[in-house]
């Protein structure tokens, strides 16, 4: 049967200069096995602390050899110990049982420093936090400043890979740093606020000293910028930005070409504003001034050929409407008028129901509150020209039918906050972290989730601080740390017809 599965990891016969070695001076490394071993996820996987620029070169990777060579470019600093952390990259070659953790460990000095930094990585607002964080640690001295963590590399550096949030710095030496936490997108060492989240303690800590630090990560929100323009429709601009969009002004510069009417819109899916404009501006190019707070920047615009935008029409819910929706259409162009003369709603009775109309201009949508009852049919019927869009196109007839669910098929849930500090923002999310439910409280410690589908959520709690109704990470500039979010023990599983009540005690 060709003899029992091998088990076993590789084992190291010998180093050359050995591990731990002090006075170091080779330009390559060679560390010998006991068998064929091969390298996997190295850049990953391997973190060498302090980074060295250009980066050695690590062979055999994913050929299989009896040895592991690193091949060192670049000049060392003197007097520095320097740690080469392996992870789980090292496996044998047959059944990748891997040689886990090891370190090569050298000094260019007399000694092998010897202190740490320990503590661990938690997500700001998700209950798990991400794998393969960089822990970083910059040292304090005459050159640095904040905005070093985005030109540079940090002193010293562990990574948590793919399966731990504790996180251990190790052979540092005595000194003042700023301690640092990057989901390192781009594997570049330096802070990247489009791409990358951000953990750190404020101020500066002091090494040695007895503390494990906690070091929350979190996505900064960009400030307002506004990237190149593009002609998108016959008549229609796409603005690409980053940051908070609302308050956005988008204007022509000068009084030529003249433009009678124009919208701004957002994408619902991407960081794009879109320009409506009419008439269609015969110009070459033109020069837009964009506006939003305290940012003021003037773009050129050259216009292409585009296919013309056209109306179409569709619901956001097909089937059933839950109690805490409202019938909702959105449209592909900016709505201008809406005639309600042409709109009836009837029940499965043919009953006529009253309706209100409410417009969301930023993302072109219609919604129709209406007082829904339990296992009821509701016909939507639209007749021509109900709706006149931006370029003075209208509907044709649409017709609508959704339905409501029994009561009995939903569950509610009481909430009951202790230790309630105020405003808060209540939330039930899925297992992905997306808000399904939310409440916001301000007096009350009571809070019910009435008619909610049935299934299993997790409950969570965000200090709002700042009492502006939404959640707000952090800004590392400001040293502002992200307002305080906290998960309640597992909750049952809501099910059908079934009066939950959960106690929520707040630290």
């Amino acid at each position: 049967m060709g003899g029992p599965i091998d088990e076993d990891p590789p084992q190291i016969t010998n180093s050359y200069p050995e591990n731990f070695s002090v006075n170091f001076k080779a330009s390559e490394i060679r560390i010998y096995f006991n068998e064929y071993i091969k390298i996997k996820n190295a850049q990953k996987q391997i973190i060498i602390s302090p980074p060295m620029d250009p980066p050695p070169v690590i062979t055999p990777l994913g050929a299989a050899s009896k040895e592991i060579i690193i091949k060192i470019l670049d000049t060392l600093y003197a007097n520095t110990t320097y740690a080469i952390n392996f992870g789980q990259s090292i496996v044998d070659n047959n059944e990748e049982n891997p040689f886990s953790y090891y370190r090569y460990v050298f000094s260019t000095g007399a000694a092998i420093d010897s202190l740490s930094v320990k503590g661990s990585i938690r997500d700001a607002l998700n209950l798990s936090p991400d794998t393969f964080v960089n822990v970083m640690l910059y040292e304090i001295d005459s050159t640095y400043t904040d905005s070093t963590v985005y030109k540079q590399k940090p002193k010293y550096i562990t990574n948590t890979l793919d399966s731990l949030t504790d996180f251990s710095i190790d052979n540092i030496k005595a000194g003042r740093y700023k301690l640092i936490a990057l989901k390192d997108e781009n594997g570049n060492y330096t802070y990247e606020p489009k791409s990358d989240k951000i953990g750190f303690v404020g101020g500066e800590i002091t090494v040695p000293k007895d503390t494990s630090y906690v070091i929350k990560l979190f996505k900064e929100v960009l400030d307002f910028n506004v990237g190149r323009t593009k002609q998108i429709g016959d008549q229609r601009i796409m603005f690409p930005f980053q940051g908070d969009y609302n308050n956005t002004k988008i204007e022509i510069l000068g009084s030529v070409p003249k433009v009678d009417d124009y919208e701004i819109t957002k994408d619902e899916k991407t960081d794009s504003l879109y320009y409506w404009y009419r008439p269609k501006i015969e110009n070459d190019s033109v020069f837009f001034v964009v506006k939003n707070k305290t940012y003021i920047d003037t773009l050129k615009h050259k216009f292409r050929k585009a296919d013309k935008d056209t109306l179409v029409l569709k619901p956001l819910q097909t089937g059933s409407l839950k109690f805490d929706e409202n019938f909702t259409i959105e449209s592909t162009t900016p709505i201008t008028k809406f005639d309600k003369t042409k709109l009836k709603v009837i029940d499965k009775d043919s009953s006529v129901v009253p309706f209100q109309s409410r417009y969301d201009a930023v993302f072109k949508r219609y919604e129709f509150p209406i007082a829904l009852e339990e296992d009821n049919r509701y016909e939507f019927m639209f007749l021509p020209g109900a709706f006149t869009d931006f370029f003075d196109k209208q509907s044709d007839t649409l017709k609508y039918n959704i339905r409501t669910r029994k009561k009995s098929e939903y569950g509610n849930l009481r909430v009951k906050i202790e230790n309630a500090k105020f405003p808060l923002i209540i939330q039930l999310t899925d297992n992905k972290y997306q808000v399904k439910y939310e409440r916001y409280i301000e007096k009350s410690p009571i809070v019910d989730f009435n008619d909610i589908t049935p299934k299993q959520y997790l409950l969570r709690v965000i200090f709002d601080e700042n009492g502006n109704g939404k959640y707000d990470p952090g800004e590392y500039l400001k040293v502002k740390q992200p307002e305080r979010v906290s998960y309640a023990q597992p909750i049952d599983e809501i099910r059908a017809n079934f009066d939950f009540v959960v106690t929520f005690t707040l630290d």
